[in-house]
């Protein structure tokens, strides 16, 4: 099986499928379309029944039921896309097999060594095989761990029909990175009871609890007036941006937060003296500090424009998710399920909160309980993104072990 996870994960980085917060389509990419399509057509080559590819470039496929039952169905879902935060074209994955546990050097022309000393985490994997980047780019081990996984665990499923399960549903997403993935996802057509994201991050990890998130856009109006005749007259916009941003408390930054605690995240600045343009998202997990945060930046806001002039700053804010333990709790029972094939398998679990956010968690406000269970990965959107193929390889046992539990 670790042979066949390795050479479809290569297969799969190698198409890039960068997504695209600025384009206004479904997806936002056509390149996206290249892997959906290519996984469209390996479920109908696998045998599943009703694969489908909508107009949004939404794959989904079910794997029907040898157990003589129709229900209850279980869902895998992962998402295609990468994040645009980092070059996601013509990546080179390098395998480093039998890893000492020491650095591992990326690029020797750049000088860039991914070590332990910055990711001690590393060490845990001393005696696996990682798959890092170049240097150049990110991997794409978010998410395409995760469609390997799935991939590769229902090509098992058919390949070894003595294996007894109930109905399995599988459905690839796009644009999960710029926080779209499921706005068209069609949750009766999908026909699970409950699913999982395979879209965590190191072994082990089993999340039902997310932020709840909003982003935040800061359009600043400056007065441009040549410098020499500049006083009393000129209003820089770069530093009213600056003054805003001084504005937010300094130690609510991700760089100083960690477990439940929240932030604000300044993602973006541009600009001149006459217009500058500021974004943020914002992030909590307790829904009342959420909406105190959003009120917080509105209030920065408002101080800016009594000081500078009405209109000067426009504020425009966007939820974009919730947190899902308020709908997968009271169904606690897909979580310890995913806790006990965890267990059965050797892997300790680490049920914890994701700093952040999942297809899973929009789709359990549309009526789909999912939590996200680990695909491997570590330092997700960067150069130093790396992913242990072993780590991979237990993933895939989980989704077998989750679809045996529940034959």
């Amino acid at each position: 099986m670790k042979n066949i996870i390795k050479d479809r994960f290569l297969k799969y980085v190698g198409m890039d499928t960068q997504s695209d917060e600025n384009s206004q389509t479904c997806p936002s990419t056509e390149k996206q379309l290249v892997l959906l399509r290519t996984l469209y057509h390996e479920l109908i080559a696998m045998g599943l029944s009703d694969v489908s590819m909508d107009s949004n470039g939404y794959v989904m496929g079910t794997l029907p039921a040898n157990n003589g039952k129709t229900g209850p169905a279980i869902g895998f879902v992962a998402h295609v896309d990468t994040s645009p935060d980092m070059p996601g074209n013509d990546i080179k994955p390098r395998l480093v097999e039998n890893y000492d546990g020491g650095d591992v050097l990326l690029n020797q022309e750049l000088n860039l060594v991914l070590s332990p000393r910055d990711f001690p985490e590393m060490k845990q994997y001393a005696g696996q095989t990682l798959i890092v980047t170049d240097g150049t780019t990110l991997l794409g081990a978010d998410d395409k761990a995760g469609i390997t996984e799935i991939m590769t665990a229902i090509e098992y499923l058919v390949n070894h029909p003595e294996i007894k399960h109930g109905p399995v549903k599988i459905a690839f997403t796009p644009d999960e990175e710029i926080g779209r993935g499921v706005d068209h996802f069609d949750v009766k057509k999908f026909g699970a009871d409950w699913a999982y994201t395979m879209d965590g991050g190191e072994i082990g990890e089993l999340e039902y609890e997310n932020f709840n998130a909003a982003s935040a856009k800061v359009n600043i109006q400056g007065r441009n007036i040549h410098p020499g005749y500049a006083k009393g007259k000129m209003q820089n916009a770069l530093l009213m941006a600056m003054e805003f941003n001084a504005l937010l408390p300094v130690f609510d930054r991700p760089e100083f937060t960690q477990d439940y605690e929240g932030f604000f995240h300044l993602i973006k600045s541009e600009g001149s003296v006459e217009k500058a343009v500021i974004q943020y998202i914002i992030r909590d997990h307790d829904r009342n500090l959420f909406e105190k945060r959003k009120e917080t930046m509105q209030q920065c806001a408002d101080f800016m424009n009594r000081r500078y002039g009405e209109g000067c700053f426009d504020l425009e804010m966007k939820d974009q998710y919730y947190n899902m333990r308020e709908m997968v709790e009271p169904q606690y029972h897909i979580v310890e399920t995913a806790r006990k094939a965890m267990v059965a398998l050797g892997i300790e679990p680490k049920i914890k909160p994701i700093r952040g956010g999942t297809d899973g968690s929009r789709l359990s406000y549309m009526g789909l309980p999912c939590p996200n269970i680990f695909a491997g990965g570590h330092n997700f959107h960067g150069k130093f993104e790396f992913v242990p193929l072993e780590s991979m390889e237990k993933a895939t046992q989980v989704i077998l072990k989750i679809i045996e539990m529940n034959a």
